[in-house]
């Protein structure tokens, strides 16, 4: 029957492998009891020597049987079996296909038992509160969808309701999550509407949940514990906690740098829990807190959150690391421009004692960084303590630099008389002794002193003249010399800030005030006075100002660089012209006053007498009215000068009018007489530089040595009343007084305006030669 069948299959081209294997094992055996049964036969035949001649026939005739059997078996694998074998193969191609298929198959259904046990799960866990193990499953459901995703054979429709179910179950999770972390962890902030300021703060609280105890510290409670690592591992802890430390920084924080008047309370009530809350101090006259109180109150609020809140570890991490990343630079910053910054002494003197704030500062990070909260060895909070000497120049400049401008912006009216005689010592502030070097140069210099010319310049030639300046700039000057005091006694850096901070001082000066005062300085004469006596008494006290201090100055500056004498011309030049552009506009107001007269022509007219007399009397109310208003303000050498000048420029213009005239009747020259005898009366008692009147005298008797063109103007109007033989004997053939001031031309001209063509006009017309 087995035969048959394996016949059947045969014949059918589908022999199994395991029947083929079969044949082989039996052949196999044949051959081995054959092989045995052959060396049996050998030993007996030839070792020995045993007659079997039957036994041998029978053994070769079953010999040539498993031959044929085994020609057979070999030309039925040569045969049959090796056509087969490309159907074979391929069938067995076939087979491997669909076990992997099924295997994928299997696998996929894995997937989404995996997916269903894991939602399940997580729904379980989420409603028994049990928040890590429902984040955990949520993860474990997401890894099954990524899986089912990644195979690519798979088509399944179900995927899509897969992930909106994920999202769907993930934002429960997290909706629960929040809700709970809002249960513990509340805030109560002032209203949005509620102006800023240290009162609105004073509604802000933090309520968080009783901690648990474990080994007599406080922790944080197991639920809390439970939903920030649920958070984590869904990762929404991060989004959660900015969030937070936002909060936190606005409402309670920052509050408590910037207001000296905040400060932070921790109370435990039976059913809110922990409760930080700020609140008021007694009123404080301080604007900003110190460093001290700055750190205690923010280690109170930090301690306590890090003791009810914070303490939980996150992966590798604690929360309380997680938060101190997300506030350290805003505090910090906060710390440093809130506190610090106004924490920095504003006198060399008191830098050894702000060693005291660098310890605070240094016990604040160390605490810090035992909670947890700072990473690092250094940070910029630590920077800006230590660096104190920088940041004090630093603010010592920015300063002196406002205070410098405030003094340059402020009214320039209220002055003060000095007076640089050679009595006058500045009042510069006490410096210590030079060095050996210094004394050594100042030896030599002594020395070389002695072999120079025995006569020596006037005690008051480098002396400023009394004269009034701006009280701002008395003080600019004192500020000065304040701050070139303080680099004295500070650092090498902190002493060259200074210096330059000195000098851009002055440069400022240079540049602001004749800006800001610019129209001030063209329309008030006294202002202008001002600053032309504030130029120059900047410029005297800048000759010595840098050798005074150079001494004292680190190098280079004490080998001579400490100078201000570079800024002298420019300062007298700024004096000079605000002043000159002031002299320019009188000036023109004299000159546009004169215009009005009418040439002084035709004065027998009543009209034009009447505009020329008021021409006149207006430059002598103008000139009248600058003499008081530059009294007692300019030097006395410089009012003269420009009164002079003022005048000059007056009686300059009145003999060219005159003079332009060709007839001047008898009449005429009387009305002129008249007038130009009123400016001869009148202008010397313009110069009025001293505020007593009996000391003026001297100077209106000089009025020839300030008023170039005097005395011309008197000749013009001795002329203006003369007869013929006067003018000949004045001009005396060219030697006379009238011939010093006038040409022979212009003598010719006055004597044809003045007299009519007759023979005695011939005859002194012909003497003046």
């Amino acid at each position: 029957m087995a035969s048959f069948v394996t016949e059947v299959l045969a014949s059918s081209g589908k022999l199994e492998k395991e029947d083929l294997s079969g044949k082989i094992s039996k052949m196999s055996r044949k051959v081995e009891d054959t092989k045995e049964e052959v060396c049996e036969m050998m030993n007996k035949k030839y070792s020995d020597f045993l007659p079997g001649l039957q036994g041998a026939e029978d053994l070769m005739v079953r010999v040539d049987e498993v031959s044929k059997e085994m020609d057979v078996l070999k030309n039925y694998i040569e045969n049959e079996v090796q056509q087969n074998l490309h159907v074979a193969v391929t069938e067995y191609a076939k087979l491997k296909q669909q076990l992997e298929r099924n295997t994928v198959i299997i696998q996929i259904l894995g997937h989404l038992k995996e997916f269903h046990n894991a939602m399940e799960e997580s729904n379980k866990s989420t409603q028994d509160k049990n928040f890590v193990e429902a984040a955990n499953q949520l993860e474990r459901a997401r890894a099954s969808v990524i899986s089912l995703k990644g195979w690519k054979t798979s088509q399944l429709p179900l995927l899509s309701a897969l992930s909106s179910e994920l999202t769907v179950q993930r934002e429960n999770l997290i909706y629960h999550l929040g809700d709970e972390w809002k249960r513990l962890v509340i805030w109560k902030l002032p209203s949005s509407k509620e102006p800023a300021g240290p009162k609105s703060f004073l509604k802000v609280e933090l309520n968080m949940s009783h901690a648990s105890s474990k080994d007599g510290e406080p922790k944080p409670p197991a639920l809390l514990c439970s939903v920030l690592q649920a958070l984590a591992i869904q990762g929404d802890l991060q989004h959660k906690i900015k969030l937070f430390s936002q909060v936190l920084l606005k409402n309670m924080l920052k509050p408590l740098v910037m207001y000296p008047s905040l400060s932070v309370s921790v109370t435990e009530q039976q059913d809110e829990g922990i409760v930080l809350a700020l609140h008021c101090l007694e009123e404080s006259d301080k604007e900003r807190s110190a460093p001290s109180q700055v750190y205690s109150k923010l280690l109170l609020v930090l301690k306590t959150l890090h003791a009810h809140l914070l303490d939980v570890s996150i992966g590798d991490k604690k929360l309380s690391a997680i938060l101190g990343e997300l506030i350290w630079e805003d505090i910090s910053q906060c710390i440093i421009h809130e506190c610090l910054l106004y924490s920095i002494p504003s006198n060399s003197s008191q830098l050894e004692k702000y060693n005291t704030v660098i310890k605070e500062t240094e016990e604040f990070e160390k605490s810090l960084k035992e909670l947890e909260f700072l990473q690092g060895d250094s940070t910029d909070l630590l920077k800006y303590a230590r660096d104190v000497n920088c940041h004090f120049a630093s603010k010592k400049c920015k300063d002196v630099i406002v205070a410098a401008r405030k003094l340059m912006t402020s009214k320039m009216h209220n002055t003060v008389k000095v007076c640089i005689t050679p009595d006058y010592k500045m009042r510069l502030p006490k410096l210590p002794t030079p060095g050996p070097e210094v004394k050594v140069k100042q030896e030599t210099t002594n020395e070389e002193m002695t072999i120079e010319n025995s006569k020596q310049l006037s005690a008051w030639s480098l002396c400023l003249p009394a004269c009034r300046i701006s009280e701002s700039v008395q003080q600019l000057m004192e500020l000065a010399l304040n701050t070139l005091f303080e680099a004295v006694g500070s650092s090498t850096y902190c002493a060259l800030q200074l210096f330059y901070t000195v000098r851009n001082i002055f440069q400022l000066f240079y540049d602001v005030v004749p800006t800001y005062h610019k129209e001030n300085l063209l329309k008030f004469p006294h202002l202008a006075a001002i600053q032309h006596n504030n130029c120059m008494y900047l410029a005297h006290h800048l000759l010595t100002l840098g050798h005074h201090f150079r001494a004292h100055l680190p190098e280079p500056h004490s080998e001579g660089t400490a100078t201000f004498v570079d800024m002298v011309p420019g300062f007298k030049k700024l004096g000079a012209r605000c002043f000159l552009t002031q002299m320019n506009v009188q000036r023109a107001e004299l000159l546009e006053r004169l215009s009005t007269a009418h040439n002084f022509c035709n004065l027998d007219d009543e009209d034009n007498y009447i505009a020329a007399s008021k021409a006149v009397r207006q430059v002598i109310h103008q000139l009248k009215q600058l003499g008081t208003v530059w009294q007692d303000v300019l030097p006395v050498s410089i009012y003269c000068k420009a009164m002079g000048s003022l005048l000059n420029t007056a009686i300059t213009e009145v003999i060219a009018k005159i003079m332009m005239l060709e007839d001047i009747s008898s009449e005429d020259g009387e009305h002129l007489h008249t007038l130009c005898q009123t400016i001869i009366e009148e202008g010397p008692l313009v110069f009025i530089p001293l505020a007593e009147k009996n000391k003026n005298k001297k100077y209106q008797e000089e009025v020839p040595l300030y008023v170039k063109k005097w005395s011309t103007f008197k000749e013009l109007v001795i002329v203006l009343r003369a007869n013929l033989q006067e003018i000949v004997d004045r001009w005396a053939d060219g030697k006379g007084p009238l011939a010093v001031e006038f040409c022979s031309s212009e003598v010719k001209n006055l004597i044809r305006a003045l007299f009519q063509n007759t023979d005695r006009r011939a005859v002194a017309l012909s003497k003046i030669k």
